[in-house]
């Protein structure tokens, strides 16, 4: 499977649906908490400018948020992204 990278925050719902279905496509991910202003700071700059939480990436693709993630799912363009 692709690389994936997380950034959520503990209370988000749209994070937490993000988790969910990454873990249901079989995904491995890694979850950076953006707490830390320095963190948050990084993902901004990596999501071109987006502060919202969840930034997912796939590999060296940004996919955006949950919407973002779950569109491109309907669309069938999220387990290529996943393969190895």
């Amino acid at each position: 499977m692709a690389k994936v990278e997380i950034y959520t925050t503990p209370t988000c719902p749209y994070c937490h649906a993000a988790k969910a279905l990454l873990t249901e496509k079989g995904a491995e991910f890694t979850e950076i908490t953006v707490l830390d202003p320095a963190l948050r700071e990084k993902m901004t700059q990596r999501a071109h400018g987006r502060r919202t939480v969840p930034q997912i990436f796939i590999g060296d693709t940004h996919v955006g948020g949950y919407d973002d993630m779950a569109a491109l799912d309907r669309q069938g363009g999220l387990d290529p992204l996943l393969a190895p």
